[in-house]
């Protein structure tokens, strides 16, 4: 009886110390130190995602100009003027604008701009000055492109700036080969004493 007694006892002390150990579980876990709380990172931002371009519209492109050796185009035929009969030394002469008459876009103000330079130093002829041709054209009504193709207005802006000569100078033909014509008018007569012309070199 005895030996039942102790192991119920027993048994009960064993249960007792195990339910303590039960109770006193929770209590060790409650001071135990919080879990260390991370901080949460903010998402990558995300870069912007590149629109893509829509279709391209292409320009058409403008027709070449033609590169021309204007310089080496108008000298000859400059030379050949200055030989001219019918010039007098030291006459005051008017140079038009070269017109271009061909099929083509022509830099005609290039040209122009060749010509007076192979006219600048020679001994035959004095040129109106740019100033001068400038004030006529405004008096004249006249613009700073306008070609004085017709022989009234040419004669009427040379007897206003008192020049003697006038010389008219077009590009003729097919933009890809074009000729340089140039004649050379007697302000007081209206005559033409000299005339020539020749490939526009490239």
């Amino acid at each position: 009886m005895k030996s039942n007694r102790l192991k119920l006892s027993g048994i009960l002390m064993l249960a007792l110390f195990l339910t303590g150990c039960i109770n006193e579980r929770p209590s060790q876990q409650s001071t135990q130190q919080p879990a260390p709380v991370e901080p949460v990172k903010p998402p990558p931002a995300t870069e912007p995602v590149p629109q893509q371009p829509g279709p391209v519209e292409t320009v058409p492109q403008p027709p070449k100009m033609q590169t021309l050796n204007w310089s080496a185009s108008v000298t000859p035929l400059v030379a050949q003027m200055l030989k001219a009969d019918g010039v007098t030394p030291g006459g005051v002469l008017l140079v038009d604008n070269v017109k271009n008459s061909t099929n083509g876009s022509l830099q005609s103000a290039k040209a122009t701009a060749a010509l007076k330079s192979a006219l600048a130093n020679n001994s035959q002829f004095t040129l109106v000055s740019p100033q001068k041709l400038a004030e006529a054209r405004q008096t004249l009504g006249l613009s700073a492109e306008d070609s004085l193709i017709s022989r009234s207005k040419a004669i009427g802006m040379a007897r206003y700036v008192g020049a003697n000569y006038v010389l008219y100078s077009s590009a003729e033909g097919d933009i890809k080969s074009p000729e340089l014509q140039m004649q050379l008018m007697l302000v007081q007569t209206g005559e033409i004493i000299w005339s020539g012309s020749g490939a526009v070199q490239h």
